[in-house]
């Protein structure tokens, strides 16, 4: 995730004797209630509005328990504050991957992607080389957003021009995109999570491997078994879809040049908001160079000149922006909502940094990451609680680094007790706190991996394989005491002194 991971290492966690589990608990029922309610009613068309509000109304629940217990509605409204603010990176950088989606389609670029892309991507291996080329730019850029964002939108359309299943894609290209999201030293969760356990970096990634390289290796497999047992219906209309593309855009090899410049900057550990609005100003460009007759259409004109010219770019960049091609199976894999399409991401982002604002504010978190660790006595039964912990909070803070704040700061203590290395509990809240945040639709990380796929969290769900098999690979590491790391003499010495 793209969001400033620093400024939660300092945050304090709210704790508020007054309040007990039960209390705690009745948000998150009357949440899960709501929205189980909501999509009954509503099926995928929930996440356009009534979604973001059921959140709202589970913040205001958490708000009328937070009043009976003693809590100032200024505290929790400076809480919500303070949560907002630290998705305004987030928010910047879904407007930014708007923007660049429209200008990497008016210049050719996604079609570019697609047309080579539909020629070297036999749909047995399809799935599987998604992972694999989604592992290697997540682990190069440290990001599982920029990764969804450049490679994943292509991958989305060739899934699309092949006729495989989206979701079964885009589970391939989340699955790749968080082995490096976990992984890369460049990843802010890759650092934020052994500074909560109190381990290093580079001891924490090595550690890490040993869960995750297996699970990433057992996600590959199932794809390629997937891949050879796929019946798709597009590959006898590949030659038709290449002929249609290149009557509609002038297609070549020079434009990969500014994706590279984009992955290339972010290696250079530029911040991803200055690298996609480079992005963005390098596909305009392209589209004026290249694709002067897809510009002049957009804008209205059969001629470009200079203000049509800005005219067709700014509507790439903003709004709803549409090519049509000669074959109707294009028509709506060449089109691009803008930074206007990201609106209602944005929009559900806010109303759950409401919840869990409201949430942290009146102590719930806390006491229930409290009641999990209060729950097991075993050394599996602290894992198991951890595992929980994360996936209780990235569904109710809905936000990935609460996930990994919150526990961090609750169990680091409990594993010193246990005589467990700092590296267990570091690993453990990225095998279940990092990668589990895109199954949850309101979480940061579910709402925008949604947005910018263009596939709803339900469909994607049960192909995540990587992502919802890393917390079972942790228990089941924990459970057999495989590589569970004790203290040394040396690290216990100064706590029992």
């Amino acid at each position: 995730m793209e969001n400033q991971a620093d400024t939660h290492q300092d945050e304090k966690i709210v704790s508020n004797k007054e309040l007990n589990i039960w209390e705690a608990l009745i948000p998150v029922f009357s949440l899960i209630g709501m929205l189980a309610f909501n999509v009954f009613v509503f099926g995928d068309d929930a996440l356009s509005g009534s979604n973001q509000f059921i959140l709202l109304m589970g913040g205001a629940v958490a708000a009328i328990v937070g009043y009976f217990n003693k809590v100032e509605y200024n505290k929790m409204i400076d809480e919500v504050a303070g949560n907002i603010q630290s998705t305004a990176g987030a928010i910047l950088i879904l407007l930014m991957v708007g923007a660049l989606a429209g200008t990497w389609l008016v210049s050719g670029i996604i079609p570019t992607m697609i047309y080579y892309g539909l020629q070297i991507l036999n749909p047995t291996i399809f799935l599987a080389a998604c992972v694999i080329i989604c592992s290697v730019i997540s682990v190069a850029t440290g990001s599982s957003w920029t990764t969804s964002a450049t490679v994943g939108i292509a991958l989305i359309g060739i899934a699309e021009a092949l006729g495989i299943s989206v979701g079964m894609t885009a589970g391939a290209i989340l699955s790749g995109a968080y082995f490096g999201d976990k992984l890369s030293p460049l990843s802010d969760t890759t650092n934020l999570a052994p500074a909560m356990a109190g381990t290093d970096l580079f001891t924490h990634i090595r550690y890490m491997t040993l869960t995750t390289v297996p699970t990433i290796i057992i996600t590959i497999l199932i794809f390629v078994v997937i891949g050879f047992n796929l019946d798709t219906t597009g590959t006898t209309d590949t030659s038709a879809i290449l002929k249609s593309i290149e009557a509609s855009f002038n297609i070549t090899p020079w434009l990969f040049l500014i994706p590279l410049i984009v992955i290339g900057l972010i290696v250079k550990k530029v911040s991803p908001l200055i690298a996609l609005l480079l992005g963005t100003l390098l596909g305009a460009a392209a589209a004026l160079i290249f694709q002067p007759g897809v510009i002049a259409d957009i804008a209205g004109t059969e001629k470009l000149d200079l203000v049509s010219g800005y005219k067709g770019i700014m509507n790439a960049i903003t709004v709803d922006t549409a090519v049509e091609t000669d074959n109707e199976s294009l028509n709506d894999l060449f089109s691009s909502g803008g930074m206007a399409g990201m609106l209602g991401t944005i929009w559900l982002i806010i109303c759950a940094m409401v919840f869990g604002g409201i949430m942290e504010a009146i102590g719930a978190l806390s006491r229930i990451s409290k009641a999990l660790l209060n729950l097991f006595h075993t050394t599996f039964g602290l894992f198991a609680s951890t595992v929980f912990s994360c996936l209780a909070l990235n569904a109710t803070a809905s936000d990935q680094y609460l996930a990994i704040v919150v526990p961090g700061k609750m169990f680091s203590k409990a594993y010193r007790d246990k005589g467990l290395a700092p590296e267990n509990l570091s690993r453990t809240l990225e095998d279940s706190g990092t990668v589990t945040s895109v199954l949850v639709p309101w979480n940061t990380c579910g709402a925008y991996h949604s947005g910018v796929l263009g596939v709803p969290v339900a469909s994607y769900f049960g192909y995540a394989f990587f992502n919802y098999l890393s917390p079972f690979m942790t228990l089941l590491y924990a459970a057999f005491s495989i590589k569970i790391k004790e203290l040394s003499t040396k690290d216990t010495a100064p706590q029992a002194a």
